[in-house]
């Protein structure tokens, strides 16, 4: 007899079919909404900070780049902004360097003067991938990271050796010297140079013991977009018609009477000069004083000394710090800069009270009151004040403006400095460069140019932090043990409230 069993429902094994009602279930549920919520969030988070990157690297790096360096490595000069914005043509600076030897100071001060005009374009050109790239310039020898400047069909090569400079002058025996980029100097002077249609030129006068212009001097001139040549008048019949000025640095034995003629023609038809003498070990410029007599300024006799300390360098009272005028062109920047001018072994001058008609004397460089000139000259024993000395205040420059012809705005320019140590390198770095600067601004004046281009190099030295023992351990204990105690601390604290609440 076969017994009936009833059949139940067959069991299965494995993952149920869920139904439409537990997934309604689950959607609704609180633990669905709030992982929702946290997706959204997230999504949001995400998109903005794409934005935020899109529209940061749209910005230009002034805006996105901040210098925090205590030189202003990463910033530019007001010269240099005033330059860029006021750029008319379309200018091209190729980045002569191979893949991964890119320099980042250069590319930062790259990006700064994109950002700084639409009408420059850095294109970096790889030697490698490009090498007949450098064939169509006239460039002997290149090095990475160095530049090519170009606007139409003018460019200027900026090698990656003149953007930096070492000062050994406190070299040591740890092999430390002082670095200094002048990266912006170099390419803000090749940018000037290739969209000036006219550059103005300056001869300097040889044939009587002249000094020439130190390294420094010369670049800076070259720097500045001064086209710069030796002149000997004693072989030409005029001065030659493109000299913008004649420069007359340091002769040591006086002009000829046919060259005196020519300099005055020269100055009477709106040239300009630029002077720098100084006291003759033997003999007399005389014909070079009656040349500047001729404009109502004259050199005493001897060597200045300063008689107020604050007017000179310590144990030196003929190393002269003089006062800067505030109204001249020349030595305002320097003046509101706070910057110093060093001269040394110089004249005295004295301005006339009756000056010539249309001729205008302006001090630039002056002494104390209580300074004098010692006629002792180079002879002098003691700098102590003697009977014959000549009592100061004296002028130690002066600028000179002859209105020639008013209607027609044709003018003649001098600056007289009665010390050729103006252009002494060891005394422009004593004063951080207010030489060079004061030099350079004289130029400018003379060739009427209204922004003149002196930009100081900038330190990339570090400063280092100097704290004693008993401050570092102070400062370890801190950071290693008071800081994470009170994190955990903090962190008990929150525990127990949150467990007890």
């Amino acid at each position: 007899m076969k017994l009936n069993q009833k059949r139940g429902p067959k069991k299965r094994f494995g993952l149920q079919r869920p139904q439409a009602s537990e997934i309604k279930a689950a959607f609704s549920s609180k633990s669905f909404k709030v992982g929702g919520y946290s997706v959204a969030a997230a999504v949001v988070v995400i998109a903005i900070a794409v934005a935020v990157n899109m529209i940061a690297g749209a910005l230009p790096a002034g805006v996105t780049q901040l210098d925090m360096t205590t030189s202003g490595v990463y910033s530019l000069s007001q010269e240099t902004e005033n330059l860029l914005s006021g750029l008319e043509e379309e200018v091209t600076v190729y980045w002569v360097v191979q893949d991964g030897q890119e320099d980042v100071t250069l590319e930062h001060l790259l990006d700064r003067y994109e950002a700084g005009s639409s009408k420059i374009k850095v294109v970096k050109r790889d030697p490698d991938v490009y090498p007949t790239f450098l064939a169509q310039y006239d460039v002997s020898e290149t090095y990475n990271n160095s530049l090519i400047v170009e606007s139409g069909e003018t460019f200027r090569y900026v090698s990656y050796n003149d953007m930096y400079e070492y000062d050994y002058s406190s070299y040591s025996y740890d092999y430390s010297y002082s670095t200094s980029f002048a990266g912006e100097n170099a390419l803000t002077s090749a940018v000037d140079y290739v969209v000036s249609s006219d550059l103005p030129k300056m001869y300097a006068l040889t044939g009587h013991g002249e000094t020439e212009l130190s390294t420094t001097f010369a670049g800076a001139v070259q720097s500045a977009n001064i086209e710069y040549e030796e002149l000997s008048l004693l072989t030409e019949e005029a001065v030659p018609e493109d000299a913008d000025a004649i420069m007359i640095c340091s002769p040591q034995s006086d002009i000829s009477a046919e060259e005196k003629e020519l300099l005055t023609d020269y100055l009477a038809a709106g040239g300009d000069l630029l002077l720098l003498t100084d006291p003759l070990l033997e003999g007399e410029l005389t014909r070079l004083q009656e040349l500047m007599s001729s404009y109502g300024v004259s050199a005493e006799e001897g060597i200045v000394i300063e008689g107020d300390s604050g007017y000179y360098l310590t144990g030196a009272p003929y190393y002269l710090l003089p006062e800067l005028s505030s109204a001249s062109e020349i030595t305002q920047p320097l003046y509101d800069a706070g910057y110093y001018v060093l001269l040394s072994v110089a004249q005295g001058l004295t301005i006339s009270d009756s000056l010539p008609e249309n001729v205008t004397v302006t001090e630039l460089l002056t002494t104390t009151d209580a300074a004098y000139s010692k006629i002792a000259g180079y002879d002098l024993a003691t700098y102590e004040k003697e009977e014959g000395d000549i009592d100061g205040p004296f002028a130690l420059a002066v600028a000179v403006t002859d209105t020639i012809d008013e209607e027609e705005g044709l003018e003649s320019h001098i600056v007289w400095v009665s010390s050729s140590a103006l252009t002494d390198d060891t005394n422009n770095q004593r004063v951080s460069g207010g030489n060079q600067d004061f030099f350079i601004n004289a130029l400018n004046w003379m060739f009427e140019q209204e922004e003149g281009l002196s930009i100081h190099a900038k330190s990339l030295d570090y400063e280092y932090l100097t704290i004693s023992s008993g401050t570092a351990s102070t400062l370890i204990a801190l950071i290693i043990v008071v800081i994470p105690l009170a994190f955990i601390l903090a962190g008990i604290i929150i525990w127990r409230r949150r467990r007890h609440g």
